[in-house]
């Protein structure tokens, strides 16, 4: 079945943009696709490739900083045995509170070689937001750069002694001073074997690797679940197909490492393809197109934010003057799209909708304007369900099942899940089973709920409309906070606009009608 959906994707793509789906394209989407991928592998196998078949050229660059693919493996392994040292065993977790630089993915890739799992822990966390996160991942070890040590000493006492004999430091340049009750990591690894891992064979597709963090928008933050299955076909789907990265990409990125796009796009698309990855220590919307430069980038990842603080930024002569001919991320928005593309000459925009805990992506593949794309496994794998906007609630019928939405209309997406796309959840239970509709269209069916508005496009494809409880009633119609962004963003004294939905009881009438 799945070759089936292959051939057929490839005969039309070339017929949509053939320009975009070379032989190599088509090659990874079948990879992407097949069925027939071993289990008995993680990423963590891409690294270990590329220090062999690399070797010297650069994996990683940040500040004036190179690391060769064969350092980078080296580096990984010493801390991996390390862990292991530690006693560590395969399924523990190991916060890791570091900013970007290259130390936070040499961690990273440290846990994953033993089948650790990488807590993200968000670097703006303090108190008892950070106490929180923590507490849901139970870490066995953290690591913890110097920059965040003060971010650390926000947690009570009491909490804190609880980690006692737990916490390691990761000096950050001249920030080499040792904190009480700290392990210095630099000495503690510079003794361990540099060979690979055993464990690291014992690991398979269906094993998690990263806890990933939520924004807490609707509350403390939760721990999503992502395995490694995920992050493979993250690299090959995106990394590969999408953006068709090769070793002689440079793929810059300033978003966070906690932040999925960072860890499971750039990262995972790096490895399988043994592109450069360019770090970024933190977004600069001044800078930002001479980091580019300085890296040699060609492609990088965004948030539909960063696009927009690039676009407000004053013009300049050289807007064009980079390498960068692709981009991939989420939350471009249709109003800002063409102005971005035309200013800065960049010829492919790969938007693409997902979530850290949803079961099943789309991209814009194709690289039509406007679009979130579409999603592999065909339309049989999502749907875009009625939903109620003024009861907050999907709509069923009689019968109890849900009605499907046609091309140019709105509702709610949903996404199978079954063993080929399913759903890891969150660390709790109760919070997992909340995202899941049953019997959608047939008994004992499961299908995990997006919270998301999307409308229909034609050829497969979906766009963003608005989150759940952001749209509202006015007039009859519905209202989506992206329409009220849109409209003042064109006022000419505005900078910039966010809207979102509150709840204002009797007076949301009221202030809609004013």
């Amino acid at each position: 079945m799945y070759q089936e959906q292959t051939f057929k994707l490839a005969r039309f793509a070339y017929r949509l943009s053939a320009k975009l789906l070379r032989p190599s394209a088509i090659s990874n989407l079948k990879l992407t696709l097949s069925s027939q991928i071993s289990d008995q592998r993680s990423i963590c196998d891409c690294l270990e490739n590329n220090a062999l078949a690399l070797g010297d050229k650069t994996a990683i660059r940040y500040d004036e900083e190179s690391i060769s693919w064969t350092e980078l493996n080296k580096r990984v392994n010493q801390l991996a045995h390390y862990f292991n040292s530690r006693g560590l065993v395969k399924g523990d977790a190991v916060a890791i509170n570091i900013e970007n630089r290259p130390e936070i993915i040499i961690t990273v890739l440290a846990c994953l070689k033993l089948g650790l799992i990488a807590g993200m822990v968000n670097t703006r966390q303090t108190d008892e937001v950070l106490a929180h996160s923590l507490k849901l991942i139970n870490p066995k070890l953290l690591v913890v750069g110097a920059e965040q040590v003060k971010n650390m000493s926000s947690l009570d006492a009491g909490f804190t002694q609880n980690f006692s004999d737990k916490l390691l430091f990761m000096a950050d340049g001249a920030l080499n001073k040792v904190p009480v009750g700290y392990t210095d990591l630099g000495p503690a690894v510079s003794d361990q074997p540099a060979s690979n891992p055993t464990e690291t064979r014992e690991l398979v597709l269906g094993d998690p690797c990263y806890y990933i963090f939520t924004s807490g928008t609707t509350g403390l933050p939760k721990a999503s679940i992502t395995t490694h299955l995920k992050v493979f076909r993250s690299g090959s789907h995106m990394g590969l197909t999408v953006m068709n990265l090769t070793s002689d990409d440079v793929f810059y990125c300033a978003l966070p490492f906690y932040h999925s796009n960072a860890l499971t796009l750039a990262l995972s698309g790096t490895l399988m393809s043994g592109a450069t990855l360019a770090i970024g220590r933190k977004f600069s919307a001044s800078s930002f197109w001479d980091e580019c430069r300085r890296h040699g980038a060609t492609t990088f990842c965004y948030i539909g934010e960063l696009l927009r603080y690039l676009l407000t930024q004053p013009e300049q002569a050289n807007d064009r003057d980079h390498n960068v001919v692709k981009i991939l991320g989420n939350g471009l928005r249709p109003d800002i799209w063409m102005a971005f593309k035309n200013r800065f000459g960049i010829d492919r925009v790969h938007e693409f909708y997902g979530a850290s805990e949803g079961n099943s992506a789309f991209v814009n593949i194709f690289n039509f304007d406007k679009t979130c794309g579409w999603a592999p496994g065909s339309n049989k794998t999502w749907a875009v369900v009625e939903y109620d906007i003024a009861e907050d609630e999907v709509i069923r019928t009689p019968g109890g099942s849900m009605k499907k939405m046609a091309v140019g209309e709105t509702g709610l997406l949903i996404m199978k899940v079954n063993e080929q796309y399913p759903f890891d959840g969150y660390t709790d239970q109760q919070a997992s089973e909340k995202k899941l509709f049953r019997d959608v269209f047939e008994p004992g069916d499961c299908w995990f709920n997006s919270g998301d508005l999307v409308t229909r496009q034609p050829f497969g494809h979906i766009q963003f409309a608005d989150r759940i409880g952001d749209t509202f009633r006015w007039q009859g119609e519905n209202v989506a906070t992206t329409e009220v962004e849109g409209a003042v963003a064109d006022w000419a004294e505005a900078v910039d606009a966010v809207v979102y939905g509150v709840c204002l009881g009797v007076m949301a009438d009221v202030a809609c009608y004013m």
